[in-house]
């Protein structure tokens, strides 16, 4: 009975959370400079965005569901079916490789949210180019893997399946201290 009304309550969070979800993109394409102009123009400045700020009746509302989207960031694990050769390793961001590519359906835990949205555990990714380190010339459009600079990663994708398995100690942090309705990833709801 519990496990129902946890997937139910969980069901309508996920309708109720806004479309964020949906028209936020994972990680940013890389673009040319005529988009990059066009870009600078529509963004506001800096000082004039604010973030906005929830009071505790909705932090105390959505307590349970962002304790369990917690329990999902920390952990990476995915299978994904479509073409490509890829091969890739992190131990964060400054101890990174990537080789290869790919365009692929997944399935699994999608890793850190890094955002306030709810992360789907089927969808498309696709992935390109080559990335050392701080170097990197990869690309991965609106439906990259979305890593996080603190990930513990390694990446297989030989020709038609590959898996990805990482894990994210800062996203442990984060959910031991959302007890204490603290949120150092800013992923809350």
């Amino acid at each position: 009975m519990k496990t129902k009304i946890m997937i139910i309550a969980l069901s309508l969070l996920m309708l109720t959370a806004g479309s964020a979800w949906a028209a936020e993109p994972e990680t940013p394409a890389t673009s040319d400079e005529g988009k990059t102009a066009v870009a600078s123009e529509e963004t506001p400045p800096p000082e004039t965005v604010s973030e906005p700020s929830h009071g505790f009746g909705h932090k105390l509302l959505f307590y349970i569901p962002n304790r369990i989207l917690d329990v999902f960031d920390f952990m990476r694990l995915r299978v994904r079916v479509g073409p490509g050769f890829a091969v890739g390793v992190r131990a964060t961001k400054l101890l990174s490789a990537f080789v290869g590519g790919y365009s692929s359906i997944y399935a699994g835990l999608p890793g850190p949210r890094l955002a306030p949205v709810v992360k789907w555990p089927i969808g498309l990714e696709n992935y390109a180019g080559v990335g050392v380190s701080l170097a990197d010339a990869t690309a991965g459009g609106n439906f990259g893997p979305n890593y996080s600079n603190t990930e513990f990663e390694v990446s297989v994708h030989p020709l038609i399946i590959g898996f990805d398995i990482g894990v994210d100690p800062v996203e442990v942090l984060d959910l031991a201290l959302g007890f204490l309705f603290i949120d150092i990833r800013g992923d809350d709801l």
